[in-house]
């Protein structure tokens, strides 16, 4: 199990330690790395995939709480910055869960299994009503981390957000290495190096992106640029991608059609 700092919430600490426990919710984390890797060839969406989104939410999320911003468990719901971490860390563990059944509609099958998941994680932390405050907005911020559904609450645009930029080269190595993909996709995958997430400068969050190579302006412009358009919290982040070292890497020598 990945880890993560609580910083005094006892609610994500046991909720934490429910997910650690849960063999289903793992086994769902396998189920869609299957789909993922094995079926489809694209890069991983399993435990390593939500150990990074997890992480970065809950970064993004602290660097909106420094600058005062106000959540909407807070603001529409009257509950508290504390359930904005349960929040966001329960989305970020199940998003992806959806993918276990396709790829396809993947967040909108994740939204339907997720509720009996969140009850059992839930129970005994929240009371029948807060409860399902709580499934309401993390099945929300489920449905809208894909293209298509725009995120309503600052939570579920935090959970879009940290997973489109787990973009670094790892990412690509299935689909580019193994089967030999030279997709815009895979290369442009393969040309970013790191992904930081800093206090901003003009803005609450600063996220940096290290490319090896300019073909990395497509995951920049053409991806995560559409996944923060619309997000909720678009206003509060600035992006800097910029290429490392004088001479660019080369990725692909030559494409044969």
């Amino acid at each position: 199990m990945f880890k993560i700092r609580f910083n005094g919430n006892d609610k994500l600490r046991e909720i934490y330690n429910r997910v650690k426990k849960d063999q289903e919710i793992q086994a769902y984390w396998a189920a869609s790395n299957i789909t993922a890797i094995d079926r489809m060839h694209i890069s991983d969406h399993g435990r390593v995939h939500i150990a990074i989104v997890v992480n970065r939410a809950l970064k993004i999320l602290r660097l909106l709480k420094k600058n005062d911003v106000v959540f909407n468990i807070e603001k529409d719901h009257g509950m508290k910055y504390e359930d904005a971490e349960v929040l966001v860390f329960t989305a970020a563990v199940l998003h992806d869960i959806g993918q276990a059944i396709h790829r396809s509609n993947h967040a909108v099958l994740g939204a339907a299994i997720a509720p009996m998941l969140v009850d059992r994680l839930l129970k005994d932390i929240y009371c029948p009503a807060e409860k399902a405050r709580m499934l309401s907005d993390i099945c929300h911020a489920i449905i809208s981390h894909r293209e298509g559904i725009d995120p309503l609450t600052v939570e579920a645009g935090i959970i879009r957000v940290a997973d489109a930029i787990d973009m670094e080269r790892g990412r690509a190595e299935i689909s580019f290495s193994k089967i030999g993909s030279t997709s815009i996709h895979a290369v442009s995958a393969m040309a970013i190096k790191d992904v930081k997430i800093k206090p901003g400068k003009l803005k609450p969050v600063r996220i940096l992106i290290t490319m090896a190579n300019s073909s990395g302006i497509f995951q920049v412009d053409s991806l995560l640029k559409n996944k923060l358009k619309n997000s909720c919290i678009e206003n509060y982040i600035e992006v800097r991608a910029f290429i490392e070292g004088e001479v660019e890497e080369k990725i692909i020598s030559v494409i044969e059609i």
